[in-house]
């Protein structure tokens, strides 16, 4: 931090200097200005190094630390972050192996100074924190997830995945490409083919669900929330029936989108109708699903 925050000081050195330039003396100046004589004879040499701009403010900071990392320490920071690419809470853990001692928060410090940690973006707009519902009926809360699978001439296929805490229906279609537009889409057909109507879905952070998507399917009447970031067990039910379907049905199907869909249609109705949860006491998803 300077040693001052007034805004004219650079402007009234450079003054000062204008009139020592015109003949006056330092005390002459000092006496003028309302300071005193060492502090222009300062102004008077530094006046050399800034030519006619103004002369500058310049930080009070001290240039050395008695309390500052070793040199030998921050190479051992920045070695271990870049070869390892691990957060400052590994790098602490790594270094204390080593026995070099340095605090968690000197580590962070450092990496920042550096240019090592990936800050987030100010542009990214923060998630919804909704509440998360008990499913105690159908439609309370559904699990929406993306399935990606490499098709034989390298490109993507992609698998929305749906499904209902309560009762365990499942819905489930295959697509070339993934978006917020797409995902919105994705839910009103869904929708459509529920008999049930869906009360709020929770998805993971993807951009395929985005806060755009947030506020397009509150538009259908259906609320969305976001697992937490770091801890898949939020998404577990969801995550569950893709490892299903996909040992199930379609890792028995050639990667292509036509015959991906034909088989999932069908699995879809099995699934719903005739195969039994564990979790739902060996019953089928039908059975728990009121009728209209």
């Amino acid at each position: 931090m300077a040693y001052t925050i007034n805004p004219n000081l650079p402007k009234v050195r450079r003054q000062a200097v204008v009139l020592l330039q015109q003949g006056l003396s330092t005390r002459q100046v000092a006496r003028y200005l309302g300071y005193s004589q060492s502090v222009v004879v300062k102004w008077k040499a530094k006046a050399s190094r800034y030519g006619s701009s103004a002369i500058p403010t310049l930080s009070s900071k001290p240039k050395t630390n008695p309390q500052a990392l070793s040199k030998l320490v921050v190479s051992e920071i920045i070695q271990e972050r870049i070869t390892r690419r691990r957060c400052a809470e590994h790098v602490y853990y790594a270094l204390k192996k080593k026995d070099i001692k340095v605090s968690l928060s000197s580590i962070k410090r450092t990496l920042d100074r550096c240019g090592l940690i990936k800050k987030r973006s100010p542009w990214k707009r923060p998630h919804d924190n909704a509440l998360r519902p008990m499913p105690l009926y159908t439609g309370a809360l559904l699990q929406c997830d993306t399935i990606h699978l490499i098709a034989p001439n390298g490109s993507r296929i992609y698998v929305y995945t749906l499904i209902d805490l309560y009762s365990r229906w499942a819905y489930a279609e295959v697509v070339e490409r993934i978006g917020a537009q797409r995902s919105v889409e994705f839910i009103r057909r869904a929708q459509d083919n529920a008999s049930f109507p869906f009360e709020m879905i929770q998805t993971d952070n993807g951009s395929e669900f985005s806060t755009w998507f947030t506020n397009s399917i509150l538009s259908l009447g259906v609320k969305h929330r976001h697992g937490r970031v770091g801890k898949s067990n939020d998404q577990a039910h969801v995550e569950r029936f893709n490892r299903t379907v996909q040992e199930e049905c379609l890792d028995y199907v050639s990667n292509s989108s036509r015959a991906l869909q034909e088989a999932l249609s069908k699995y879809l109705i099995y699934y719903n109708t005739e195969r039994t949860h564990m979790g739902i006491n060996y019953l089928v998803p039908a059975q728990l699903i009121p009728s209209s």
